[in-house]
């Protein structure tokens, strides 16, 4: 590009300049308020505001609303009153009109979605694990095995009783809702990345309803979406052509000086700035992405404890152990999704037996073996590690063998980073039907993480989107150390 060129872009007036322009009428007396607010305004440092417990986060979220009687609430007066219907039993209650009005429906009179009345028995036993003496179904048992370092909390709820739910479950907002900013996409905004070569934010698994995060952020902070295969891990990240490393670089060059004059005309182009950023940082993950995929260099040892040696075990536990190296090196929030299919695999309206078991059975060695190599090495002390999913299934049967969507209570758990192991926190009734004690709408949950990892949420607001106070969460501070 010659200099006369250059000069002559330069002189383009940019966005800022053209409404500053505008102000000079009477209709630029409101945008002058906005302009000056926006000057006000100053965007996170990528520093905590206060000392942190945390520095990072994996977040495991199972698709499709796993059954938190038959995993980590289990509830024997289903077997007890088996059969009955919930208004034959001493539990009619728990139907009364103030209880149910928390729901938000989005399909009047869905086949789904329905409380069903019939009481479903457990379809797997349990026991105690731990210190803590928590009973988990035996379905979980190698996470029984690390109880006593995991708090679980018994007492969600959420107001979507459909798999919209997913989306609520990462931004607080109810599908019908404008669309707001995921919890990693927060965390990234406020802390930014600790790799100058890997993404700051990753999701691997399926994402169905809304496959964005940054939204009014940005596209800067959507997740990078990644597969565990070395030779291909990024779409479109490799050259169509053979390409030197001298002709590669030199292209990057080019597109980087072309990109840096356009955003001196458009300063304020989020789609700019975000492509800006995203060519610089897709030429150093050509080589570190890889790298940090070959989980072959790890110890026979190591890659057993994942299940990496089953084949059932394999698929998520690759996954988990990627997830591991990325925390190493620095990755802030890496997301992985368990479960195909657009509704998400757990979503067990029949069968729940089979499918259940089969689910569990590729993910519950993975994620224990995560858990006890992050405390070996010493990671788990500033590493959050939540398991959620977008709501648990109900007492009541489907079909025969089945259970329903259950937005009034179901349970997730946390561990690492601050979280205080061998707590049981909350309740739902006896039959696992209302968040009864100490009940957490699902943006708490955010507020625990944003707490841990130093930030205050409420500092994280931009210009013009006022966050409602839902959307912030509360501290569930009996679960930290």
């Amino acid at each position: 590009m010659n200099r006369s060129f250059d000069l002559e872009y330069r002189r383009l007036r940019s966005r800022r300049a053209f409404l500053r322009g505008l102000t000079a009428g009477f209709s630029g007396i409101a945008l002058s308020s906005l302009l000056a607010e926006e000057s006000a305004w100053k965007p996170p440092t990528g520093l905590p505001h206060f000392r942190p417990r945390a520095r990072r986060v994996i977040w495991l979220f199972m698709r499709g609303g796993v059954s938190h009687m038959e995993s980590f609430d289990p509830k024997p007066a289903l077997n007890q009153f088996a059969g009955k219907s919930i208004a034959e039993t001493p539990f009619k209650s728990v139907q009364s009109q103030e209880k149910l009005k928390k729901v938000r429906v989005v399909v009047v009179n869905d086949a789904n979605g329905q409380q069903r009345n019939t009481l479903f028995p457990l379809q797997v036993g349990y026991r105690q694990h731990g210190k803590c003496g928590v009973e988990i179904s035996d379905w979980f048992s190698h996470i029984g095995s690390c109880a006593d370092d995991i708090a679980f909390l018994r007492s969600m709820w959420t107001t979507d009783d459909n798999h919209g739910a997913q989306v609520q479950f990462h931004s607080g907002r109810h599908m019908l809702d404008p669309r707001e900013p995921t919890i990693g996409a927060w965390v990234t905004y406020g802390l930014g990345s600790e790799s100058e070569n890997l993404p700051r934010f990753v999701n691997m698994g399926p994402r169905y309803f809304d496959v964005r995060d940054g939204h009014y952020l940005g596209p800067a902070f959507d997740a990078v979406n990644l597969k565990v295969d070395p030779k291909n891990p990024l779409a479109y990240a490799s050259p169509e052509v053979a390409l030197s490393d001298s002709e590669q670089a030199e292209q990057f060059r080019l597109v980087h000086r072309l990109n840096t004059l356009a955003s001196e005309e458009y300063p304020g182009d989020a789609m700019l700035l975000a492509r800006i950023r995203n060519y610089e940082l897709a030429f150093r993950m050509q080589k570190a992405v890889p790298e940090v995929l070959r989980v072959e260099s790890e110890t026979e040892a190591t890659r057993k404890l994942y299940g990496l040696d089953e084949k059932v075990t394999e698929p998520f536990g690759r996954q988990l152990l990627v997830a591991r190296r990325m925390a190493e090196q620095g990755v802030r929030f890496i997301q992985i999704q368990h479960g195909d299919g657009a509704a998400g695999a757990w979503d067990a309206h029949g069968g729940l037996k089979a499918n259940h078991s089969s689910l569990a059975a590729q993910v519950d060695r993975p994620i224990a073996g995560l858990l006890k190599d992050l405390k070996s090495r010493g990671l788990l002390d500033d590493t959050i590690v939540v398991f959620a999913t977008e709501f648990g299934r109900t007492p009541g049967s489907q079909g025969g063998d089945g259970r329903d969507h259950h937005p009034y209570g179901f349970s997730v758990w946390m561990a690492g980073g601050g979280i205080r192991g061998g707590v049981i926190h909350g309740a739902t009734d006896e039959i696992g039907f209302h968040a009864e004690q100490d009940p957490h709408y699902v943006t708490d949950v955010h507020a625990t993480i944003h707490h841990l990892l130093g930030l205050n949420a409420r500092g994280l607001e931009i210009p013009g989107r006022k966050r409602l106070d839902r959307d912030y969460g509360e501290v569930i501070h009996p679960i930290l150390l």
